[in-house]
């Protein structure tokens, strides 16, 4: 049996969907108020990211498609990236150029890799 991921509840602020808390973004911020019932863990409140959500080992860092994501910044990585591309998507590092980038994801594609940020030209 192949493993899943596991499915967790959104966690979300106290009161975010208030009248008066529209301006209040969905995210998760963790509490700090010393009244605040969120922070003592009450029930109706609503639960808390703790470490009992945690995916197992072997499934960290995989991405929706199956594959592994590894940085590549240079020529040599993105080298050694394809001579062991089994289950690897690439993510092309921010610090490269536009120029760099279309050539990466052009060498990639000839190798059937897939690039999460490539530049297409």
């Amino acid at each position: 049996m192949a493993l899943k991921k596991k499915n967790h509840p959104t966690f979300s602020i106290p009161n975010f969907g208030a009248k008066g808390r529209s301006r209040v973004s969905d995210r998760w911020r963790k509490q700090r108020g010393i009244d605040n019932k969120k922070r003592t863990k009450k029930n109706f409140m609503g639960a808390e990211p703790t470490i009992g959500y945690g995916n197992p080992e072997e499934l960290k860092g995989v991405r929706q498609n199956g594959n592994r994501a590894v940085l590549v910044h240079d020529v040599n990585e993105l080298q050694e990236v394809i001579s062991s591309a089994k289950g690897v998507d690439i993510i092309l590092a921010s610090t490269l150029s536009d120029r760099k980038k279309a050539i990466f994801t052009k060498i990639a594609l000839e190798h059937k890799i897939q690039v999460t940020n490539g530049v297409m030209k």
